[in-house]
């Protein structure tokens, strides 16, 4: 499926050289209050930053890190090295220590971290709240820089759910190139206020940064630790949420229930009352969360795309099919190959390689032309929708040769409500087992067991899950067990709980024996 040739605007040339003369506003909220100021003066204040980046002799060429959590000064300094010529690259706190060692190891100029542990001016490791003091220079004199498509302004880790992350020098083509295919499919404006509260060390998260800057729209900026107390305060049009989050909110929803509320009156309280949708990706959602939203009155939109391709598809209120991902955005161009895998082809891609990461990586991923195979197994309908049905590694081979797809049968367990994740393994090469993390409150086995006979009478009889294993606590990104966008991360979980699934008196036993068939062998790495 094609979506044809895009010249998009250079949206990032134009940020940096432009300073905003609309009435756009940014605001950080968190625990520690909220502080709004007008996005002109945001970028006179980046300028300052930029000019004392420049003192110090930081230029064109150089790379700075950022090892910090969601604040002003985050966003301070990426607008800053934009304008001049910098690139940046955003590590996620606790996925990487902010040290000598990380400055070395990344070509990094200088590197700026949460608070006073870790710094080190002598190694070039300096807190973030210098960038603070930088903001209060006087604006500096210099021009800003100019880029082509295929600069790079950034480096984009991946999200680390199979072991170390890689790193990928992001173009400035593919920045623009997805921020001008969104906005015509989404026509972002003044009086529009996009809430961001996932890592500003993803760079799909700074997209909605440079997108105020250029269309006059409002942005929030909070962290996932506090975006339920702000939502309802800062009143957002749209939230840039992940399926996890969305999963939360739905809880939270339905304990107001119990309040007398009925669903649309507490989804309205809990967001604020303003929404105009609601935005998902970076992993699958639930099909049953999106009907709720949906039937609650706030439209949300799946989405599609990897760090390796940008955003790829998008459903939005042009073009909606329930299941599906949406259709290719303008500049992309999805297909399925004979395998069944995804692959994506730029206009602009992001890059042909990566610059970080180990021997042959690269050449599992990127292909001639600027294609990009991502290792998802899908579908395109009839109208150029596309279905994620997994991934190449959630396969398990039986002996019959039948080839399940783990992913669908995870969702199903979790689709019951009695468990908020479920990841499926083939443990000793005779049956399938699931680790799932329990909701809120005291674990319920009778509850658990009936949900496992619901799961498996739902499915194939090769599906059929022996038994489940259920977690000692959530899988959450403090005790390594997911992702920042809340994707479990299936080999941290595999040794986590390696002799419970080896060991077969373990976990809770499904109550139905599986209908009579060969016995299965497990294969690959699900």
């Amino acid at each position: 499926m094609s979506a044809g040739a895009v010249v998009p605007e250079s949206v990032i040339n134009r940020i940096v050289a432009d300073r905003p003369d609309h009435a756009g506003v940014l605001t950080v909220a968190g625990f520690g209050g909220i502080r709004t100021m007008p996005l002109a003066e945001f970028y006179d204040r980046a300028r300052a930053v930029a000019g004392v980046l420049r003192r110090k002799g930081i230029g064109a060429g150089d790379r700075v890190g950022v090892c910090a959590g969601n604040c002003l000064e985050w966003v301070l300094l990426d607008l800053a090295a934009l304008m001049l010529g910098v690139q940046t690259a955003g590590f996620e706190p606790g996925k990487f220590t902010a040290d000598a060692d990380l400055v070395d190891r990344y070509g990094l100029s200088l590197l700026y971290c949460d608070g006073a542990i870790g710094a080190d001016a002598a190694s070039g490791v300096l807190p973030m709240t210098e960038i603070s003091s930088y903001a209060d220079e006087p604006p500096g004199e210099f021009d800003p820089v100019g880029y082509s498509p295929t600069d790079c302004s950034t480096v984009k880790f991946t999200s680390g759910s199979t072991g170390v992350p890689k790193g990928l020098e992001a173009s400035v083509g593919s920045i623009d190139s997805s921020l001008t295919a969104v906005q015509l499919l989404f026509d972002h404006r003044p009086g529009d206020n996009l809430l961001v509260f996932l890592p500003l060390s993803l760079l799909q998260q700074r997209y909605w940064l440079y997108s105020a800057l250029r269309w006059g729209h409002d942005i929030t900026i909070t962290s996932y630790q506090s975006v339920f107390a702000v939502m309802a305060v800062v009143r957002p049009t749209v939230v840039m949420g992940v399926p996890g989050f969305f999963d939360t909110a739905k809880r939270h929803i339905e304990s107001r229930r119990g309040d007398g509320l009925d669903t649309a009156a507490a989804a309205e309280e809990l967001f604020g009352g303003r929404i105009r949708y609601l935005w998902t990706g970076s992993a699958p959602a639930d099909p049953g969360v999106l009907r709720f939203f949906d039937d609650a009155g706030l439209p949300i939109f799946e989405g599609y795309g990897l760090n390796e391709t940008c955003i790829a598809t998008k459903n939005h209120p042009g073009a909606h099919r329930a299941g599906s991902v949406g259709q290719s955005l303008p500049g992309k161009q999805v297909i399925v190959d004979d395998d069944g895998v995804v692959c994506v082809r730029s206009d602009h891609p992001v890059n042909t390689a990566y610059t970080f990461a180990a021997p042959g990586d690269s050449a599992r991923m990127f292909r001639p032309g600027g294609v990009v195979r991502t290792g998802d197994l899908g579908r395109i309908d009839e109208d150029g929708f596309l279905y994620i049905l997994g991934r190449t590694d959630d396969v398990i081979v039986l002996d019959n040769g039948q080839k399940i797809v783990v992913r669908p049968v995870e969702t199903r367990f979790r689709g019951t409500g009695v468990v908020t994740e479920c990841v499926v393994f083939c443990p000793n090469q005779t049956e399938l087992v699931a680790v799932v993390a329990p909701g809120p409150g005291p674990v319920d086995t009778a509850a658990i067991a009936a949900a496992l006979d619901a799961v498996n009478a739902a499915g194939e009889p090769d599906e059929h899950i022996a038994r489940v294993v259920v977690a000692e606590e959530p899988f959450t990104v403090d005790n390594g067990l997911s992702t920042a966008q809340f994707k479990p991360i299936r080999n941290r979980i595999r040794e986590r709980y390696r002799h419970h699934l080896d060991d077969p008196k373990e976990g809770i036993h499904a109550g139905r024996p599986r209908r009579p068939g060969p016995r299965s062998a497990c294969e690959g790495t699900a």
